[in-house]
């Protein structure tokens, strides 16, 4: 049993981060491991997708939980599919391991960079970008142009490396499984063939436009549609859309980070919204019925007789749409007493015609609670 990821060691923080931390660290960290950035390191490129799946899991809250519950595959929940086997010989061959014991030939669940057929199966690198969104574009979900640096399927041998004519050969070390085996007393571990590298082909006559790797760099253009509700950011994972895999295999994912810009009038916090809504002096005091912004106009809110500074009041089902498709959160109205910073002759008359009706000092409490005698 492979040992329980620590999600918080590895982005560097503390069990009781904030998201604000959490996200802060998965920057810093993302920007000094980004594969663009290590081109060929792979160890930068294994630490990169380490980090990545400890944000996806930490930055959302239902995940989170789950993770420090302790549930799911390998002691922990990853909603979208964790996959052992997409680690490959990251955990010691385990997935090879198991095929060998009952005699399966196909990968995990998703069966994603496992074994196949037989066949130790590469696939192209996973990719990540940013796109910025409006705070209503986030809100409401939008379709938006992105372009991503990336390899395609070479355009001259549509993928195989082989020169136009020729096609790829099966490897004489492994035979065409990819794979080469090791056996440890009842277990048999299996490697990536050091001749071809876990493709089961080697070729003979490279194509001449990309020197038999079968991709060449260009630009992709893609629509994508951002989906309602999402925060400053999310991740948004394209399925197949990342780089090519090597001689036509399966291509990598593309993850896309929301960048999300600030609303002058709401303030995101997780499926909700807060918004600081000014009283006057009057309002908090005798109560009324005022009204507020939400996401799709407005509506009246009853203000209660002696509202105090900071009372929140809430309004279910106003908030923005959940990303797990259960409904909408909540908004909530902050009340605050809005004194002004100068007054009028006739407005100084009016306070303090008010404050001689206004009976007893409200800070006497304070010196009879700490035994203080002369309040006043």
């Amino acid at each position: 049993m492979a040992a329980r990821p620590d999600y918080y060691k590895t982005l560097g923080v503390s069990k009781n981060a904030s998201e604000d931390e959490i996200k802060k660290a998965y920057r810093r960290l993302a920007r000094k491991y980004h594969p663009d950035r290590n081109p060929g390191d792979k160890q930068a490129e294994e630490r990169f997708k380490e980090i990545s799946q400890a944000h996806d899991v930490l930055s959302d809250t239902d995940k989170r939980k789950a993770y420090d519950r302790g549930s799911g595959p390998f002691g922990f929940d990853v909603p979208g599919g964790f996959d052992p086997s997409s680690f490959g010989g990251g955990l010691g061959g385990v997935g090879d391991i198991l095929s060998n014991l009952f005699g399966g030939g196909g990968a995990g669940p998703g069966g994603r960079g496992g074994v196949r057929g037989g066949r130790q199966q590469a696939r192209g690198r996973d990719l990540e970008t940013e796109v910025s969104l409006t705070f209503d574009q986030a809100v409401q979900g939008a379709q938006v142009s992105l372009t991503v640096p990336t390899s395609q399927p070479c355009p001259t041998c549509r993928g195989t490396g082989a020169k136009p004519g020729t096609s790829p050969k099966v490897c004489p070390v492994c035979g065409g499984r990819g794979v080469e085996l090791q056996s440890q007393g009842i277990f048999s571990i299996s490697q990536p063939c050091s001749n071809c590298h876990g493709t089961g082909t080697v070729i003979e006559d490279p194509c001449p436009t990309c020197g038999g790797t079968g991709a060449k760099r260009g630009k992709r253009r893609l629509r994508v549609n951002i989906p309602a509700g999402v925060r400053e950011g999310s991740r948004i994972r394209l399925a197949g859309k990342g780089e090519a895999g090597p001689r036509g295999s399966e291509p990598g994912d593309l993850y896309v980070i929301t960048r999300v810009a600030p609303s002058p009038v709401f303030k995101r916090t997780g499926d909700n919204l807060e918004v600081e809504v000014p009283l006057t002096i009057p309002e908090a005091i005798q109560g009324g019925v005022i009204e507020v912004p939400t996401l799709r106009g407005s509506k009246r809110l009853r203000v209660a007789r002696g509202t105090k500074h900071g009372t929140v009041q809430r309004l279910r089902g106003e908030g923005p749409p959940r990303l797990s498709g259960k409904g909408r959160g909540d908004i909530h109205y902050r009340f605050v007493i809005d004194v002004p910073d100068s007054l009028s002759a006739e407005q100084h008359e009016a306070v303090d015609r008010l404050s001689q009706v206004m009976n007893g000092n409200p800070r006497a409490k304070l010196f009879e609670a700490a035994g203080t005698a002369g309040a006043g």
